[in-house]
């Protein structure tokens, strides 16, 4: 079952964001790891800023969680996480899916680390487009707030 989670559920999506995370570490570079991956300041943040975030329960359990954020003429797909222990089970497909059917006329965009060739091939799998990274670049600075160091390592794909 995939509901919305609200800023008070903070504590529910930082576990599954944290410990997903790991999955980076060492692939991404030193300089740009810390752990925890995300802080609870972080995702308050980005509720402020318009992120909703979506969860998949299993059993009652919170295992997977993603998130969009519309900005100017895009959605932006966010943060999308799944518990290490239910990976590679189907739970980030769900979640995508549930969100292209809830946005099936929207332009979206989603950036990741361009060393997680996992995700880029997950993302691949549903349609989207990667870009080269001149367009990756212009893409991350019109429409996301990370810093340039993030901007050099990371990748965009696209869905129209």
């Amino acid at each position: 079952m995939i509901s919305e989670y609200k800023k008070t559920d903070t504590s529910k999506i930082l576990y599954i964001i944290n410990d997903a995370s790991l999955r980076y570490k060492g692939t991404i570079p030193d300089d740009c790891w810390h752990e925890p991956y995300m802080s609870k300041q972080e995702l308050i943040d980005e509720f402020n800023d318009g992120v909703r975030m979506y969860g998949y329960h299993n059993n009652n359990t919170l295992i997977g969680v993603i998130g969009i954020q519309e900005v100017k003429d895009v959605i932006l797909i966010r943060h999308a996480y799944t518990l290490t222990s239910h990976q590679n089970k189907g739970t980030g497909s769900a979640l995508l899916e549930y969100l292209l059917k809830k946005n099936q006329n929207s332009h979206l965009l989603v950036g990741t680390w361009k060393n997680a060739t996992w995700a880029i091939r997950f993302y691949e799998k549903f349609g989207f487009i990667l870009h080269g990274k001149e367009q990756s670049t212009l893409l991350l600075k019109k429409y996301w707030k990370i810093s340039s160091k993030q901007i050099k390592h990371s990748v965009v794909l696209e869905r129209f």
